[in-house]
């Protein structure tokens, strides 16, 4: 099939920043593109060849817009999957496929399929209710410390919590959830793999993430990661391995933890471009947005290699700040050498709402580092 300069239609469901990343890649191909976001301020809306409002969970909804055009991706995984699977069976293509979805969209399900996979995984408990989860406790079935997850609608840190006594389940919200054992770990890394119609398969080098201790949000992420090369071997395998059980197409992030003792623990997985990859628009010979776009289509995939060291800083709303956005003092970085701010075109901040990243590259890792802590420092993201 000709994408390009035709009349080929490629639909994104979702509007934000990553579609808006991705969207850049589309244009560089001019590939057509449609897109569907429940906001009317979407990102992605001053990119895209055709925009559409509307609610990611109404049947209706997605199910007529998958049906205007010939391949239909995503940006985020909170969509109606039964609109997903009547357009795969009424013969559009839907990259990740909507079993692939299925699977993720519930922390507790995904969790299970770890399990019946042999990936290793932290020990875990599923509960339907939190009453469940606090009669678990009370009967000393749960223990405590342990991380709390919302099985369904978590995303930057939220639906995420560290339970370290027992008034702290007090605070929880009453939804599906599980109760996950609090593993010690050295770091916390991520392997995006890269897997086309035609089982091609790529992987990127590990990256290293560096998380805010309060919101649980990315802050900086760091490639390559500073591990022994042995771990990062490790590291790529288990991703190779979780790739191959889901058998997806498209991206898929899968984020881990480096244990005391070196072994890898799945966390989660991400079917879609993710902020463990933004570093890769400047440091990698192919952004993860244009691998996405060459795997969903099934075209050759790129060299996935860094030319340079790359750090990706996240620029999230301050504390405090409600309303218009304002960025403090970013005009100081931009004279930086290998320093790339990304604004992804939301009006309104609000505290630890992601509004942009910088990336910064550089020879040596260590000098990236430094300057990465610097733009932190520098930046902020505040209201009028």
């Amino acid at each position: 099939m000709n994408y390009f300069s035709s009349d080929f239609k490629l639909g994104i469901l979702g509007g934000g920043q990553l579609g808006k990343m991705l969207l850049f890649d589309t244009r560089k191909f001019d590939i057509q593109t449609y897109v569907l976001d429940p906001s009317n301020e979407a990102p992605s809306k001053i990119a895209c060849n055709h925009f559409f409002q509307g609610d990611l969970m109404d049947f209706d909804t997605v199910y007529n817009f998958g049906k205007k055009v010939d391949v239909l991706t995503f940006e985020i995984e909170h969509v109606n999957i039964k609109a997903l699977e009547k357009l795969e069976n009424e013969g559009i293509k839907v990259y990740p496929s909507p079993k692939t979805l299925k699977t993720i969209q519930n922390k507790g399900v995904q969790k299970q399929f770890y399990d019946q996979n042999n990936i290793p995984t932290a020990p875990f408990t599923r509960f339907d209710t939190l009453k469940d989860l606090k009669e678990a406790v009370e009967k000393g079935l749960t223990s405590i410390p342990f991380v709390w997850k919302s099985t369904q609608f978590g995303y930057d840190g939220n639906g995420v919590k560290v339970v370290r006594q027992v008034s702290d389940l007090d605070k929880l919200p009453e939804t599906e959830c599980i109760a996950e054992e609090l593993v010690p770990f050295k770091n916390e890394l991520a392997v995006i793999v890269t897997r086309t119609p035609s089982s091609e398969i790529k992987t990127y080098p590990v990256v290293e993430m560096e998380f805010h201790p309060e919101a649980n949000q990315v802050e900086y992420v760091i490639c390559p990661a500073r591990i022994d090369d042995a771990v990062a071997e490790k590291a790529r395998t288990v991703a190779l391995q979780v790739s191959e059980a889901y058998q997806h197409v498209g991206l898929l992030a899968v984020e881990m933890f480096q244990t005391e003792d070196d072994q890898i623990l799945i966390n989660e997985v991400a079917p879609r471009p993710h902020n463990s990859g933004h570093y890769s628009i400047e440091a990698s010979y192919t952004s993860q947005f244009e691998q996405h776009l060459r795997a969903i289509l099934d075209l050759p995939l790129g060299d996935t290699d860094s030319k340079v060291a790359g750090i990706m800083v996240n620029l999230v709303g301050s504390e405090g700040y409600v309303g218009n956005v304002k960025y403090q003092n970013i005009e100081k970085i931009l004279g930086w050498k290998g320093v790339t701010p990304h604004i992804y075109g939301k009006k309104e901040t609000r505290p630890f709402r992601k509004m942009g990243h910088v990336t910064i590259v550089n020879e040596d890792i260590n000098e990236a580092r430094r300057i990465a802590q610097e733009v932190k420092n520098t930046i902020k993201v505040i209201s009028e």
